[in-house]
């Protein structure tokens, strides 16, 4: 259970918090949503077709999982992998932030419009994906949830691009 009391009601229908994994060092930390099945069985982040999609991704640019750290705004698998409450993702919300205080990544890299929402308010995923927003505490980078474009071809290709985006991106922030 996360400390205090975080999402306790999701908790309580859940098999296992899923807090993130990868390195701990990583300049780039991935956020997506919430876990689904797959992720709620395992205790580990995106390992169900869109984690297999992001690590084609991740591939396609040249690299691994190892390399970065993935996680989601709420720890905690949603009952029937409904979309999260505004109240779950606002319960946690304060360790995502201490996640990534420890983490201290270059970039942050928000799967879909939930994790979005929280560091590019008032846009949506349509308007700046792809696009680098600074500003904040980190740099963000948002693109489209692999889930989706496992089901839309176009989404899919908007995605490969947003990724060339981010490994360009990535070169210039290495350059800072």
């Amino acid at each position: 259970m996360l400390a205090d009391g975080v999402c306790a009601d999701l908790a309580k229908t859940a098999t296992n918090i899923v807090p993130g994994e990868g390195n701990p060092n990583a300049d780039i930390v991935f956020i997506g949503e919430a876990p689904g099945r797959n992720e709620d069985l395992t205790g580990k982040p995106f390992i169900g077709a869109a984690g297999k999609l992001l690590n084609q991704l991740l591939e396609g640019i040249g690299l691994k999982r190892d390399d970065v750290f993935i996680t989601s705004i709420v720890k905690f698998r949603p009952p029937n992998n409904r979309d999260p409450k505004p109240s779950e993702k606002e319960e946690s919300w304060p360790y995502l932030l201490r996640q990534l205080r420890v983490i201290q990544p270059k970039l942050v890299v928000t799967l879909g419009r939930h994790s979005m929402g929280y560091f590019v308010p008032n846009q949506t995923i349509a308007q700046v994906h792809g696009k680098l927003v600074e500003g904040g505490e980190w740099p963000v980078l948002p693109v489209y949830h692999p889930a989706a474009a496992l089901y839309n071809r176009t989404t899919l290709a908007v995605l490969q691009e947003d990724f060339a985006a981010l490994a360009v991106t990535l070169k210039k922030l290495e350059r800072k």
